[in-house]
C-alpha cells in the first residue's frame, strides 16, 4: 500500500493497527465504498506520491469553485451595483463555506477508511491534502498576473508545511481517526495561506 510522501524520513509512517480498528475486512456496504471514494479522491491509489496527487486535486477543486463563485458574484454584483470589494468578500465567504463542508465530509470518510484499512492514517487517504491545499490557495487574487505565481507558491508552501508539520500540526495529528488525519493538513494550509497573503501584499510595493 502506498504511503503518502508527507510521511517521509521526517515523519516515519505508522503502520501499527490501532485499538478498535477493523481487522482488515473488505468494505461491504454502500457507505464503505462512498467513504473510500471521498477519502481517496480517485488518486489515493496512484503510485509514488499520493499526497502530491491529492494536492493537485485540491488545486483543481479550487479552480472550479473560484471560477463558479466569481461568475456568481460578478453576475449578482452587476445587478446590485456591488463594487470589487463586495465581490471579493463574497467569493472568499463562498469558498470558506465550501471547504468547511468538504472538511466535515472528508473527516467522516477518512475515519471510516482508517477503520476499514485497519491502520493509522492510511496513505491512500488524500482528502486531507485536498482540503489543506484549497485553504492555501484562498488568498490568491483575481488578477492573473499575480494569481499564477501565488498559486505556485501556495502549492509549494503547502507541500513543505505538510511534510515539516509545524506546531501545532504534529500534535493535532495524534487526534482520533479522521480528525487527526484532517487537522494537521488544515494547519499546514493555514500557514501556507498566511505566507501567500503576505507575499501578495509585498508584491504591491515592488
Amino acid at each position: 500500500m502506498a504511503i503518502k510522501e508527507s510521511s517521509d524520513e521526517l515523519n516515519p509512517p505508522t503502520t501499527r493497527v490501532q485499538p478498535g480498528l477493523a481487522s482488515g475486512r473488505p468494505p461491504h456496504s454502500a457507505k464503505d465504498y462512498l467513504a473510500f471514494a471521498i477519502a481517496t479522491c480517485g488518486v489515493g491509489y496512484l503510485p509514488l506520491a499520493p499526497g502530491t496527487w491529492g494536492s493537485l486535486v485540491g488545486v483543481g477543486l479550487y479552480l472550479v469553485v473560484r471560477g463558479a463563485s466569481m461568475k456568481l458574484f460578478f453576475s449578482v454584483g452587476a445587478q446590485r451595483n456591488f463594487n470589487l470589494l463586495h465581490v471579493y468578500y463574497g467569493v472568499i465567504a463562498f469558498e470558506l463555506v465550501v471547504i468547511f463542508a468538504i472538511a466535515l465530509v472528508g473527516t467522516w470518510a477518512a475515519s471510516r477508511t482508517e477503520k476499514l484499512s485497519a491502520r493509522k492514517d492510511p496513505g491512500k487517504v488524500v482528502i486531507d491534502e485536498v482540503v489543506g491545499q484549497f485553504i492555501a490557495l484562498i488568498p490568491i487574487p483575481f488578477v492573473f498576473g499575480v494569481a499564477w505565481w501565488t498559486a505556485l507558491l501556495a502549492f509549494i508552501l503547502f507541500r513543505f508545511f505538510d511534510i515539516v508539520k509545524p506546531y501545532p500540526a504534529r500534535r493535532l495529528e495524534s487526534l482520533d481517526s479522521g480528525l487527526g488525519i484532517m487537522a494537521d493538513d488544515i494547519v499546514a494550509g493555514v500557514y501556507a495561506a498566511i505566507i501567500v497573503a503576505m507575499a501578495v501584499v509585498i508584491s504591491w510595493f515592488i
